[in-house]
């Protein structure tokens, strides 16, 4: 490569497709110079970190789910008290990672759809056909979609514990937990081994609804040591056949 003082030359080997191997031929590329000073991006999407999980023991007749409250972006912390769930239902409740804004929106379709629904047949959509909703309405905004990577849980018509797992553009699964966010790959092993028993089988057993919520009370605790993205505080929901109990559970404040 050379420089002549208003463009920089780059020689590039010949393409096989396009030169015979034998040419001596080269081809150029002429790039003005002020363009490779620097190169401007933008996006219309950004991460504010923070981690969303559902718990759902088999055959439990309950379900925990629970997120973060710190808000960031990039290395600072824009808010330590923004939440990142919603309650759709007596028996419904959603938690969504990713951006804020896009979370915030979501949010605000979703309970506007479920106010609908009961407004119009006379009684709250059920966990199982929010979870459909959801999906509809993430695949609906496909080719610009919510920036959100959710958690939805609630208990179905056998009244036991559910939660469904999607990911941006409404592909979506019932399992027993899931985790999204920032301390994903952080959670998942110790969900493994203490909901499933995964590495553990002959110490298997059901688990209490106060068990599960200690174990995420020490899922939090154990994201929030690693994940600068993670903590300040967790909003822990219950959903129980009495309905849904709220407790908050303090985090790691740096």
């Amino acid at each position: 490569s050379f420089c002549d003082g208003q463009f920089e030359v780059h020689f590039l080997p010949p393409l096989p497709s396009l030169v015979h191997h034998k040419t001596k031929d080269m081809l150029l590329k002429a790039t003005p110079k002020e363009q490779l000073k620097e190169q401007r991006q933008w996006s219309p999407y950004i991460d504010n970190g923070g981690t969303v999980l559902g718990v759902a023991p088999p055959g439990a007749d309950f379900v925990v789910v629970a997120g973060d409250t710190r808000m960031s972006y990039g290395y600072s912390i824009a808010s330590r008290n923004v939440t990142k769930t919603v309650q759709l239902t007596d028996k419904c409740v959603l938690a969504s990672a990713g951006m804020q804004a896009e979370r915030h929106t979501l949010h605000k379709v979703l309970k506007a759809k479920a106010t609908m629904f009961e407004n119009t047949h006379r009684k709250p959509m059920s966990a199982p056909s929010m979870a459909q909703c959801l999906s509809n309405t993430l695949y609906y905004k496909r080719f610009f979609p919510y920036y959100t990577f959710n958690v939805l849980a609630g208990l179905d018509e056998k009244g036991l514990g559910a939660v469904w797992g999607y990911d941006a553009i409404g592909s979506f699964e019932r399992v027993p937990y899931v985790v999204t966010g920032s301390g994903s790959a952080l959670a998942t092993s110790i969900l493994d081994n203490q909901v499933l028993f995964k590495t553990q089988p002959k110490n298997k057993r059901e688990l209490k609804c106060a068990e599960v919520v200690e174990l995420v009370k020490d899922v939090f605790t154990c994201i929030s040591e690693r994940d600068i993205y993670t903590g300040d505080s967790a909003e822990i929901y219950i959903i129980t056949k009495d309905g849904v109990k709220k407790e908050m559970f303090a985090l790691k404040k740096d």
